[in-house]
């Protein structure tokens, strides 16, 4: 049974071997081939770099397979030893078998050498070539080296970095995207901008023209991405992974984001506030100038522009002056000293109203006796009056006080300012005396 398994152990050995020694030649027949295309200078540039890639594997694979090699001789070798040694026993039918599995071991190592002529040679053939390579790199010509980083950078171009859906993605794809995705962008910008000019020159309203354009931009930029896609054939699959990573993102960091980016496009649809409009910010009155997609654009009297998130138009409270129409009511409110004639002074008030050019004649101004005041009679006049900016109903209400100032001055109607009466309280009257100052 030992020598059956020894002879079985050496065959396994031999074929091993054999198939092995089969695809050194197979390779040292391409290394070769190669050598002759470099004396020749008939070489290209691709086949070079196979050549080199080729000719680098074979010399590792060589070197390791001699590794190995060693360490099976000297197994081998011990093995051999040992059995010669058997050979002096004295049982005739053990040297019997000590002789076959002998055998089998010397035919092995016997292969074994041939073997290893075979990978010696590969090795050797794989390093001259591999030295050539390199000669023939350093005597090349500048368009011969600027023709094979042509062809390494073309391969760069065409790595394949995933597939989806049996459809490659490569670099080439990618960059192609971009580029498609730059210039349409800049395409609809452009293209957005001259709708924009157009649309100001008709009676549509500044607002509704902000809407249009907003919508038609975001649509073109979303257009823009799918032709993009569609272009290098990358499937919309391919950011699907990306979905949870946008969920995450969505209930975290970019909530107020998101948040205010629907706000602007319901301000868009719904115009609770428009472009032009008066609104009432945090006791201040302001002008809307713009409506963006994340925050809404706001300039106060000094000039000052005030960026407002979109969503603080829907949680809050806003007061708009000029949703409906301009026509907005100012309030003046006077106070006269006690016992002026109360009804003169309402004719005043109005006369003062009529006689202001910026005051609607309708609705009417009117007035109230609003109240017994601790030093005053409190009148309130009330007038219409249209208003196209942020100081001009401050200043419409200052040149209807000058009328009221002017008209009451010119009737003797006293404008109170705050007053006090002392009453003294004691037992006996008090003794007053005037003393005249003393002249030095």
């Amino acid at each position: 049974m030992k020598a059956q398994e020894a002879w079985r152990e050496a065959y396994e050995t031999i074929l091993q071997q054999t198939e092995d020694t089969t695809h050194l030649l197979n390779t040292q027949e391409k290394l070769w081939k190669l050598r002759h295309l470099i004396v020749k200078k008939d070489v290209p540039t691709r086949e070079l770099d196979l050549g080199e890639k080729e000719a680098s594997a074979a010399l590792q694979h060589a070197q390791q397979a001699l590794g190995l090699y060693q360490t099976w001789q000297v197994n081998l070798r011990s093995r051999i030893t040992a059995l010669e040694k058997d050979q002096g026993n004295v049982d005739p039918f053990a040297q019997k078998y000590a002789a076959y599995r002998l055998e089998a071991l010397n035919r092995t190592g016997k292969f074994g050498g041939e073997y290893l002529s075979t990978l010696l040679a590969t090795a050797q053939i794989a390093g001259r070539l591999m030295d050539e390579i390199t000669a023939h790199g350093n005597r090349a010509s500048l368009w011969e080296k600027a023709l094979s980083s042509g062809s390494r950078l073309d391969e760069l171009w065409n790595l394949e970095l995933w597939v989806i859906d049996d459809r490659g993605v490569t670099i080439r794809k990618i960059a192609t995207a971009l580029v498609i995705l730059i210039l349409g962008i800049i395409v609809v910008k452009y293209a957005i901008r001259l709708l924009a000019m157009r649309l100001k020159q008709t009676k549509m309203e500044a607002s509704a023209a902000a809407a249009a354009e907003k919508l038609l931009l975001y649509t073109g930029f979303l257009l823009i991405v799918l032709f993009a896609l569609r272009t290098v054939n990358i499937p919309l699959t391919a950011f699907t992974f990306l979905g949870g990573a946008i969920a995450i993102g969505l209930g975290f960091g970019a909530q107020n984001l998101i948040n205010n980016f629907i706000s602007g496009f319901i301000i868009m649809a719904e115009r609770p506030i428009r472009i032009g409009d008066l609104i009432e910010l945090e006791g201040k009155c302001v002008r809307v100038e713009e409506i963006g997609a994340r925050c809404t654009r706001v300039k106060t009297a000094e000039n000052i522009h005030i960026l407002v998130p979109n969503s603080s138009f829907l949680e809050k409270n806003i007061v708009n002056w000029t949703l409906s129409d301009q026509m907005i009511r100012v309030q003046v409110s006077v106070g006269v000293a006690y016992g002026s004639p109360v009804t003169q002074v309402t004719g005043l008030l109005l006369q003062a109203a009529d006689q202001t050019t910026f005051v609607l004649k309708e609705p009417k101004p009117y007035v109230i006796f609003n109240d017994f005041g601790d030093n005053a009679l409190i009148f309130e006049l009330f007038f219409w009056v249209i208003v196209q900016g942020v100081v001009e109903r401050k200043r419409m209400a200052s040149d209807v006080r000058y009328q009221i100032n002017a008209l009451l001055s010119k009737h003797a109607i006293t404008i109170a300012f705050p007053q006090r009466d002392i009453h003294m309280d004691s037992v006996r009257p008090l003794q007053v005396q005037i003393v005249e100052p003393r002249r030095e």
